[in-house]
């Protein structure tokens, strides 16, 4: 089953597949990776939670380096243009092609790798708070 919907959808198909499979739905590794990251912070004391949560809010909120590069790389390019205009196309040269290629794949893998870093940031700050709000009942 191949679903373009996104990862929540996915993980609902697994889901779905294991529970009609009669499998423990723990095994499914998305739930697996979940009960890890819980089981972790559950053992650990407030006061060093607390902290982790923090930092986790930073990693969350902090701006980080791709959203640099992704805004400054094109100033640096059109600074050079010319320059980089003369060396790419120089006598029939198919070196922009390369260029392109492999600008738009360290753009596209930067970008994923960017969400995807905040997304876990997210996941971490969720179970942090849910295992302190407990803790304070």
């Amino acid at each position: 089953m191949v679903s373009f919907r996104g990862d929540a959808h996915k993980i609902y198909l697994r889901l779905k597949k294991a529970a009609t499979k009669d499998k423990n739905l723990k095994s499914v590794k998305e739930l697996a990776e979940i009960e890890e990251i819980q089981r972790l912070y559950v053992s650990l004391n407030s006061s060093t939670l607390q902290k982790i949560y923090y930092r986790m809010v930073k990693e969350k909120n902090g701006s980080g380096i791709i959203p640099v590069f992704v805004s400054s790389v094109p100033w640096l390019l059109f600074l050079f243009s010319k320059q980089l205009q003369q060396f790419l196309f120089k006598e029939g040269s198919f070196l922009w092609v390369i260029f392109v290629f492999v600008y738009i794949s360290v753009l596209i893998v930067s970008v994923l790798l960017h969400f995807r870093e905040k997304s876990w940031a997210m996941v971490h700050t969720e179970i942090i708070q849910d295992i302190l709000e407990d803790r304070k009942k």
